[in-house]
């Protein structure tokens, strides 16, 4: 196995039976601004660093002034109702298809020994703009079963040309390592700025899985803040970039 984990501050392993909320740069940023207001929000420690071949090759400044080599960063949140909830989220991913096989199996098989429970990608998904909804997709008929007895909207027939990209592997892919795994989706117009979305999306996370999360109380304002200082010179048609020709989303 070529991922590399470097563990931060003091710690030497996951929680065992976790869950983990896992978002890359996508439609909207949506699951990446979730990832980052839940870590601003709560308390959260870096737990761990990992470092798979692939990711595109560019160092950058951590928030300790060091540069740092490409990497998905996990932290440990620990929520309101004292749950220890993790979150991964990264600047980038591979952008090779047989890269992003590899690093997602390097992934499953790490969260797989280190006792990960539950593995959720966020994403956002084009569409209409009077469409507003969020909605999950499983990755087994046990865990589907069990997210609707939560009061979870599951759909079976979104997204209808499927998903692509290492977040599309990770969601799909926990039966094979003995693990839960879904997608939870929000609707889109696809903007690089789409605030309401973001919002929709931490909310839902908290009506459904009960976390405990604190919810930002600043309104869009800050959301925005946050989207700005992601990507505050990001111009690119993103929607024309991520959408394959069999209108599959992007992950």
């Amino acid at each position: 196995m070529t991922l590399k984990v470097e563990w931060r501050n003091g710690h030497t392993a996951l929680p065992p039976l976790s869950t983990i909320l896992i978002a890359f740069p996508g439609i909207a940023n949506l699951g990446k601004v979730a990832v980052e207001s839940i870590r601003e929000l709560d308390s959260s420690t870096e737990v761990a660093r990992l470092h798979p071949a692939g990711l595109p090759p560019h160092a950058r400044l951590d928030e300790d002034g060091l540069l740092a080599p490409p990497h998905f960063s996990i932290c440990e949140t620990i929520t309101s109702t004292g749950r220890h909830l993790l979150t991964l989220t990264g600047a980038g991913q591979p952008t090779e298809p047989t890269q992003q096989s590899i690093v997602g199996n390097e992934m499953m098989t790490f969260f797989a020994e280190q006792g990960v429970e539950t593995v959720l990608v966020l994403a956002g998904m084009i569409d209409a703009p009077e469409r507003k909804e969020t909605f999950a997709v499983a990755s087994s008929a046990s865990f589907r079963i069990d997210l609707e007895a939560m009061g979870v909207d599951v759909r079976r027939d979104e997204p209808r040309g499927g998903a692509i990209g290492l977040g599309a592997l990770l969601a799909s892919t926990g039966p094979l390592y003995e693990m839960n795994s879904a997608c939870i989706i929000a609707s889109s117009v696809g903007s690089s700025q789409d605030i309401l979305g973001s919002q929709r999306m931490i909310e839902h996370l908290e009506q459904w899985f009960k976390f405990g999360l604190t919810l930002p109380t600043k309104g869009g304002e800050w959301l925005k803040e946050k989207l700005r200082a992601m990507a505050p010179d990001a111009k690119e048609d993103l929607v024309k970039e991520m959408m394959s020709p069999h209108d599959a989303f992007y992950m």
